[in-house]
């Protein structure tokens, strides 16, 4: 069946670019899920919509978003390899089984806040893009965060401790190992399918932005959120290498200049989406972007505080390193050269 839904939107897309002139670009581009909220909806696709204009470019882009694709958002560094897709809006945490080294963008107890994560974005980026071209063809075009990933809960908690014994929906394995030092099960789950889990009682808990929560619904299957920042959900931009070398140097500087554009669009949408979903879905107003709820905001506690900033020398940065390593064998080496100078570590 998953052959079948990718060999049909590859048809449609090979027929789609057909229809382009002979001097025209022609990119493929597989996107953020529909579901996944007002990044994807009201930045991303717009922006690949009206790319020629935005970019200057002489280019017909046909877009798919990957909920509508049919391919499961952890094959979109895999999809970019095989050059099914030109351009891949990547998951971080989802695409971290494959290229791990991404996870050094954004491990747990990293980015307590925005300013913290451009700049080890801007640190450890370089060596992201160095990755991805020599393991996936691929290459990295530009970073943005889905915003501070907080935990939403079916069963009322507290504080972190309140996890032991829960299942928690997690986006990679920095956060599992985090939610494991509490007691509870990382368990990972695609976007579209953690509103029915938490439902059904699949998991108990699950982690994401206030945005994407609210967008997909959570709130109506859950009780409490405890807005302890663990994580910003890194996600990006990266082109098929052969896609990017047949390109004309002017095009390639007009591509990666209108990225650019984007990326720091979303920085501070993401940014501005946060205050207000985080209204919007415990009660308060303005509720501006999203749909009123009233879940339980929990008040987040010193020792919470600590135990997240913590989390990264103790756990997510030595798991991550290990398992990194084993792909990348200068993966912690160029981190701790670029990301831990900033660190001080």
């Amino acid at each position: 069946m998953k052959r079948r839904l990718i060999a049909a939107a590859a048809g449609v897309i090979a027929f789609a670019a057909g229809a382009a002139g002979a001097d025209t670009v022609s990119l493929r581009v597989l996107g953020q899920p529909v579901g996944s909220g007002l990044i994807q909806q009201k930045k991303e696709q717009p922006f690949f919509e009206a790319f020629a204009e935005r970019s200057g470019m002489d280019v017909q882009i046909e877009f798919l978003p990957v909920d509508v694709s049919g391919i499961p958002d952890t094959d979109g560094i895999r999809v970019l390899r095989n050059g099914l897709f030109d351009v891949v809006s990547v998951r971080g945490p989802q695409i971290s089984r494959d290229e791990p080294t991404i996870l050094g963008l954004d491990l747990v107890g990293l980015n307590p806040d925005f300013a913290a994560g451009k700049t080890h974005v801007a640190a450890f980026m370089p060596t992201v893009d160095k990755a991805m071209q020599k393991r996936f063809n691929a290459k990295l075009l530009g970073i943005w965060p889905a915003g501070p990933q907080v935990i939403f809960c079916k069963p009322e908690v507290s504080e972190l401790a309140d996890l032991d014994g829960l299942k928690v929906r997690v986006g990679d394995q920095s956060a599992a190992a985090f939610v494991g030092k509490f007691g509870a099960t990382g368990v990972p789950l695609p976007f579209g399918e953690v509103q029915q889990s938490l439902a059904r009682g699949v998991v108990d808990c699950a982690i994401t932005g206030p945005a994407s929560a609210n967008s997909g619904g959570w709130p109506e299957v859950t009780t409490t959120v405890l807005p302890v920042a663990l994580q910003l959900a890194t996600n990006g931009y990266a082109i098929n290498l052969d896609s990017w070398n047949a390109l004309s140097a002017e095009n390639q500087q007009k591509l990666q200049a209108a990225i650019e554009v984007l990326t720091d669009e979303i920085w501070t949408y993401s940014e501005e989406l946060y205050v207000d979903a985080m209204n919007c879905n415990t009660g308060p107003e303005p509720c501006v972007h999203g749909t009123s709820y009233s879940l339980k905001a929990v008040a987040v506690s010193d020792k919470d505080l600590a135990a997240v900033r913590e989390a990264l020398v103790e756990t997510s940065l030595p798991g991550w390193a290990e398992q990194c390593n084993k792909v990348n064998p200068s993966c912690e080496a160029d981190w701790m050269a670029s990301v831990g100078a900033e660190l001080g570590l």
